[in-house]
């Protein structure tokens, strides 16, 4: 027996080209505390990278091949992994609205709208800004979409984030991020001695690390020796930042970046083009969101997220794509080619 809603079935015909255009417009409608969040947790989990591993015949050997490392699955990573967004403090509710609205027979709105529905209601029931909902509950949908109904209904819904970050508000947050390394009384004057913080999680006080003026991301990271990082992570060889090359080949060390993605060194040609080939992201953008830590040099203070698991997998991806597009170019050439015999045998 069938029982997929309209809206499952919505949800599940929905691809990466419907949901960057929902997220165009859900953009402007997210809080400055989450925008940058949401965006990079899209990166971290790509609809088309689940799509691929989900219509592979041998699962396990493409992601072999793909060179994933890490947890890469999203169904193990229900209620945690947006566990960096402001919003995350309201997963139960969202969660629990989502599952209520995956339900319902009705799934004419457009995408877009949906998630304003549902964010602008828990919103009106929590007392908060709708704003604040928005980008949490777009993921809710994602989840949804590539976990399915049961695994998502299964979760248990906890937040994960501790007690102190849970009572700031929004603007502390915003303001912690801005905030810079004060350099002392003569700090002016001085040019390769700078230091600045690098905040790693921002859910753990003690995940900071300081880093010198002009340092990438990962040489100020392999410097923190206060944890046992590979058992932690047996990525994470040397600090809290996984690495492997130094020098753009192995796409390892990719970080989203949360706050003062404006005072790091802007993509260079190297990095710019091995990041697309990872299929991290694809942007013009000087100064991204996503970054390789072993090439984003710092001139600032920043707040970055790890990503739990690393790949190269664009270059793949856009092998499917562009064998998809002779497919309907070939399908399209047989269709003319059978009316044009029609016309002539009429």
């Amino acid at each position: 027996m069938n029982t997929e809603t309209p809206f499952k079935k919505f949800l599940r015909g929905q691809d990466e080209e419907a949901w960057n255009a929902a997220l165009a417009t859900l953009i402007r409608s997210i809080h400055e505390v989450d925008r940058n969040a949401t965006q990079i947790w899209f990166s971290f989990y790509p609809l088309s990278l689940f799509k691929a591993l989900e219509a592979a015949k041998d699962r396990e050997r493409l992601a072999q091949q793909l060179l994933l490392q890490g947890n890469y699955e999203l169904k193990d990573q229900i209620d945690s992994s947006h566990n960096f967004l402001y919003g995350h403090r309201f997963w139960p509710q969202v969660k629990q609205a989502v599952e209520g609205y995956a339900q319902q027979s009705d799934a004419s709105q457009k995408l877009a709208d949906q998630i304003l529905a549902i964010a602008k209601r828990v919103g009106t029931e929590l007392k908060q800004d709708e704003s604040m909902l928005v980008g949490i509950t777009a993921i809710a949908f994602m989840t949804l979409q590539q976990v399915g109904a049961s695994a998502f209904t299964a979760a248990s819904g906890n937040v994960t984030i501790d007690g102190r970050r849970a009572k700031k508000s929004p603007e502390q947050i915003l303001r912690e991020r801005a905030k810079d390394d004060s350099q002392g009384l003569l700090g002016f004057l001085k040019t390769v001695n700078k230091q600045w913080t690098v905040t790693w999680d921002e859910n753990d006080a003690g995940a900071k690390y300081k880093l010198r003026e002009g340092q990438d991301l990962a040489w100020g990271a392999a410097e923190d020796q206060t944890r046992d990082w590979r058992a932690i992570d047996p990525r994470r060889i040397e600090g809290p930042i996984p690495v492997e090359c130094r020098s753009a080949s192995c796409g390892t060390c990719w970080v989203g970046v949360l706050g003062g993605a404006e005072k790091l060194s802007d993509v260079g040609a190297r990095e710019g083009k091995k990041i697309k080939e990872f299929g991290y992201i694809d942007t013009a953008e000087p100064r991204p969101l996503i970054r390789l830590a072993c090439q984003a040099q710092s001139q600032g203070a920043v707040s970055i997220v790890i990503p739990p698991w690393n790949g190269q997998f664009g270059r793949y991806l856009k092998s499917l794509n562009q064998s998809e597009e002779e497919l309907t170019l070939e399908q399209a050439g047989n269709s003319r080619s059978e009316t044009t015999e029609n016309h002539a045998v009429n």
